[in-house]
């Protein structure tokens, strides 16, 4: 990478996440010397960035909160508004607030100061949010640091309060936070089961990276959102049911109006077909079908069919 302003931009981009950064894999990263490196972290700090470097073999570098703000082309109202924003929206869970606003919010709260850090816990104490269901709320810095730890690649340790009450300390390898809308959950590998996890946030407490790094594992299933969809389904003990559903449309037509883990197959031109075990339950099923508006034959399961005939019998029973 020679195109100097664009590497220190890139450098800067990596450096604002919360962890310590060896100088060989930042080099790796960008694809330059250690040398280049050390000269780029010289530049930034001349810039006012407070970069903080450490000796010894698991020595590196990282960005940590200077006396004022670093220039983020941000003033102190402009980053406390938006510290204030972000940890509305993620410890509320407030649908459309996805993991990068989490990852945003990680970020600048690792620069703020102090005294705009107590400014935005100020005001975000003496808000009263207007909550829903259960009432259930994340504390802000228990994503962040989840959030932390997944960009980091760092186990993290926690501890963990099940639906019955009992409580559990955990040891995970972090995979990815995952917003319903309603709620966050962490997508993670166990490593005291031994087996994929999914842990409800507004569960978890004490959450801390240890530092010690990991190479992620591939998930069983799909993506994050995907494996969370099924563990749901299991946990609520719905049985797998072998899906045969043939569509008159394209593939890339139809998997773009079906949740994640439903992938359909081209299936000659113009056409497609999904096939495979599902852990959905009927009714869900029968209704994400109809509202497709796609032309399509249920091929099975059987318990599918017989309840897209009940629903096709109540709606031309709707309109006589």
């Amino acid at each position: 990478m020679t195109d100097t302003p664009a590497r220190l931009l890139n450098l800067l981009s990596l450096l604002q996440t919360p962890r310590e950064w060896p100088g060989s894999e930042l080099a790796d990263r960008l694809a330059v010397s250690a040398r280049t490196i050390r000269r780029d972290i010289d530049r930034l700090r001349d810039l006012g960035y407070p970069v903080e470097a450490t000796r010894g073999a698991v020595g590196g570098y990282r960005l940590v909160a200077g006396a004022a703000m670093p220039p983020l082309l941000l003033d102190d109202e402009e980053a406390v508004a938006i510290a204030v924003g972000l940890r509305a929206g993620a410890g509320h869970a407030i649908e459309g607030v996805e993991e990068a606003s989490v990852r945003a919010l990680a970020k600048l709260e690792q620069v703020l100061p102090a005294r705009l850090r107590h400014r935005v816990s100020v005001l975000q104490n003496a808000t009263l949010p207007l909550t829903s269901g259960d009432g259930a709320t994340v504390a802000p810095g228990t994503l962040t640091a989840i959030a932390g730890a997944v960009t980091g690649r760092e186990r993290l340790r926690f501890a963990y309060r099940a639906g019955d009450g009992t409580g559990t300390k955990r040891l995970v390898e972090p995979y990815r936070l995952v917003s319903t809308g309603r709620r966050w959950y962490l997508v993670a590998y166990d490593l005291g089961r031994e087996d994929w996890r999914t842990f409800r946030v507004d569960r978890i407490g004490d959450a801390f990276a240890t530092g010690a790094r990991y190479t992620p594992r591939e998930l069983p299933e799909g993506d994050a959102a995907a494996y969370l969809v099924r563990s749901m389904h299991r946990a609520q003990g719905a049985s797998e049911l072998e899906l045969d559903v043939e569509f008159a449309a394209p593939a890339e037509v139809v998997a773009g109006r079906l949740p994640p883990h439903l992938v359909p197959v081209a299936d000659g031109e113009g056409r497609c077909r999904l096939r495979g075990r599902v852990t959905d339950s009927v009714e869900w099923l029968a209704l994400r079908l109809a509202l497709l508006e796609v032309d399509l034959t249920v091929h099975g399961p059987e318990p599918l069919r017989a309840r897209m005939r009940h629903l096709a019998d109540r709606l031309t029973a709707a309109v006589p």
